[in-house]
């Protein structure tokens, strides 16, 4: 019966189809896979370890992780909902477009802060709520989902174009290094400058696309109360 050491696949798909937590999911399929594979507690744990280790950069993770829920316990989520409830005339679709910026420009200079599970989560996602909620309606399950879909988008879209605007950076030196063994011998700062209207044209595009269908969603979800006076 080998099949069943899959288990753990099935009860991540199946965790994730009930919208579940998604870091007690992980936990509970590692832990399952563990113990119908014969590895017991203990070699889970010494996988675990070792891995860690080996790939330290997860401390990071970890540490984000650690910090955010600590932050959300305390009422981060809550805060970020009531301070933009407060700004008039927020939605969305503005409020994906200024952390685009912002993101963008942190990018630049090679800064990250949590990304979408220490940022977009406790943070943007929970100020988008309030901003339609500030209007007087209960936000819409499938309006949501297209909100993570665009903050999310928003991300990668941020970090892809803008990381490489750092001299010296991942992005920046992977593209150097492409082109060197291609012929072409280019400085980093040559990169930089390249990409700065690339990096702002494809943020300008984002962030207009991601608005103009926010516009969309709040008319589809929420226009007839709207028009009221709701």
């Amino acid at each position: 019966m080998e099949w069943i050491k899959l288990i753990g696949v099935f009860i991540v798909i199946l965790g994730f189809a009930l919208k579940l937590d998604s870091i007690l999911i992980i936990l509970v399929a590692s832990i399952v896979t563990a113990l119908v594979g014969n590895m017991g507690i203990t070699g889970l744990l010494e996988t675990f370890g070792t891995s860690f280790v080996a790939n330290r950069s997860m401390a990071i993770f970890i540490l984000i992780m650690l910090v955010t829920g600590t932050l959300e316990r305390n009422g981060l989520r809550n805060a970020a909902s009531d301070l933009i409830s407060k700004v008039k005339g927020a939605s969305p679709g503005k409020i994906i477009g200024i952390y685009g910026i912002m993101r963008g420009i942190f990018a630049a200079f090679n800064v990250g802060f949590g990304g979408v599970a220490g940022f977009i989560r406790p943070i943007i996602l929970p100020m988008a709520i309030g901003a339609v909620e500030s209007k007087g309606e209960k936000i819409h399950e499938d309006h949501l989902e297209e909100i993570k879909g665009m903050a999310s988008g928003m991300e990668n879209v941020a970090w892809f174009f803008c990381q490489v605007l750092f001299i010296g950076g991942a992005g920046g030196l992977l593209v150097q290094s492409t082109l060197a063994s291609l012929g072409y011998n280019v400085e980093l700062i040559e990169l930089a400058k390249v990409e700065i209207p690339v990096s702002i044209f494809a943020l300008a595009v984002t962030i207009i696309y991601y608005y103009l269908k926010d516009k969309k969603l709040m008319k589809k979800y929420y226009g007839a109360s709207l028009r009221e006076g709701k």
